[in-house]
C-alpha cells in the first residue's frame, strides 16, 4: 500500500495543483463579493471546475491499483493476505496450469474495469463536444 500511495500521490498532486490553480481568480472573487463562504466556494465553484482532472487521476489510479502485479509478486508473492486478482491470474495460469480457471479470472477483470472506461470515454467525448 505504502509503495502505491508513494508512486500516485506526486502525479496526482501534480495535476490536482494545476487543476486548483486554474481556476479563475475572477470567479472567485466575484463569489466572495456576492457573500459566498469558503466553504460554498470550494463545493460549489472550484470541484466542479476541477471535475475533469479529478475523474481523469481517479481513473489513472483505478487501472494502476487493478494492474498491480508487479509490486505484490515481487514483495510478497500473494502470501501473508496480499493476494490481488492479477496475482490470482498468474498463479492459476502458470503456477497451477489452469487455464479456464485463469481466463475466468482474467474476465472478472475486465467486468470490473469496463464500467470506469465507459464512465472515462463518455466524459471525454461531453468534455470535447463542450469545447
Amino acid at each position: 500500500m505504502v509503495i502505491v500511495v508513494w508512486l500516485q500521490v506526486g502525479y496526482a498532486m501534480v495535476l490536482l495543483s494545476t487543476a486548483i490553480k486554474n481556476v479563475p481568480d475572477e470567479t472567485l472573487e466575484a463569489a466572495r463579493i456576492d457573500g459566498a463562504s469558503e466553504f460554498k466556494i470550494f463545493f460549489l465553484i472550484i470541484l466542479p471546475q476541477m471535475l475533469g482532472t479529478i475523474i481523469t487521476v481517479f481513473v489513472t489510479v483505478f487501472i494502476m491499483v487493478m494492474k498491480i502485479f508487479d509490486i505484490v509478486y515481487v514483495m510478497t508473492n500473494g502470501n501473508f493476505k496480499t493476494n490481488v486478482i492479477a496475482n490470482m491470474f498468474f498463479q492459476e495460469l502458470f503456477v497451477q496450469r489452469n487455464a479456464g480457471k485463469a481466463s475466468a479470472i482474467v474476465v472478472i477483470l475486465l467486468i470490473a474495469v469496463l464500467p470506469v472506461l465507459i464512465f472515462q470515454v463518455r466524459h471525454f467525448r461531453r468534455e470535447e463536444a463542450e469545447r
